[in-house]
């Protein structure tokens, strides 16, 4: 069984910088992309980055340039470096990941950004 699980979540000042982190168990982690989505209340759930099994990345538009995602075969961990953190990345982060069957998805960690 594939499990996920979040951390690094906090409350930040306009301007700071988090590291969020997702363990992975229960996979193959190095053969798989792993990706971050974010939803906020009442609001559809948004991609934010993936990275391939390759290291390859990719970001939505609104994080290009403050946030970077990284992958730690040895740990089974993902990476969301998140800078210049503005009011609008205020929501909850999910970690997700796709294998055969389905697609999983962690609890979620808080983030917030003071103004």
């Amino acid at each position: 069984q594939v499990h996920l699980v979040e951390s690094g979540g906090d409350r930040v000042q306009f301007g700071g910088s988090l590291r969020l982190a997702c363990v992975a168990s229960g996979l193959n982690f190095r053969l798989f992309a792993m990706s971050w989505y974010r939803q906020a209340p009442e609001k559809e759930r948004e991609y934010v980055a993936s990275i391939a099994a390759s290291g390859s990345t990719n970001y939505t538009d609104s994080v290009k340039g403050r946030f970077t995602i990284t992958r730690d075969n040895i740990r089974n961990r993902v990476y969301l470096q998140m800078n210049n953190l503005e009011p609008e990345d205020t929501t909850k982060y999910y970690c997700t990941v796709t294998n055969a069957t389905r697609k999983y998805w962690g609890k979620g960690n808080q983030v917030i950004v003071s103004s």
